[in-house]
């Protein structure tokens, strides 16, 4: 796929004419430290907000009443993962979504074997 090539956005099915990194103004970093296996949730008051119907952040949101991965973010939205994760963080630091723990150096083999885990149930069911 060449960098001219149009990405279908949430729910399409064909090219999209917005790209990907036009919907993060050109940024290819996410403003906070986000792990790709990092569970993503959505805050309550998320769901108050009345979202355009065809906003990519949106359907980020509505993914994440039930804890995706970054990585499965990225996937069910048809998102580069580098998009995703910017939009991601994006909605973190405006107080619609939280990042649930991640493994630390100092975690244990059950702790990551569970994470592993729950990561692969989650692709598996993409």
């Amino acid at each position: 796929m060449s960098a001219d090539d149009d990405y279908a956005g949430p729910g399409d099915s064909g090219p999209s004419i917005v790209r990907p990194y036009s919907l993060t103004s050109g940024r290819t970093r996410p403003a906070v430290e986000l792990a790709l296996e990092a569970l993503i949730q959505a805050l309550p008051q998320s769901e108050d907000r009345q979202w355009e119907l065809d906003d990519v952040n949106a359907a980020i949101v509505a993914l994440c009443q039930h804890s995706p991965s970054v990585a499965e973010i990225a996937a069910r939205i048809s998102m580069p993962l580098g998009v995703a994760r910017v939009l991601v963080a994006d909605l973190v630091e405006a107080g619609h979504l939280q990042i649930l723990a991640t493994l630390k150096e100092d975690s244990t083999d059950s702790e990551r074997r569970e994470l592993i885990e729950r990561v692969l149930s989650g692709l598996r069911q993409i």
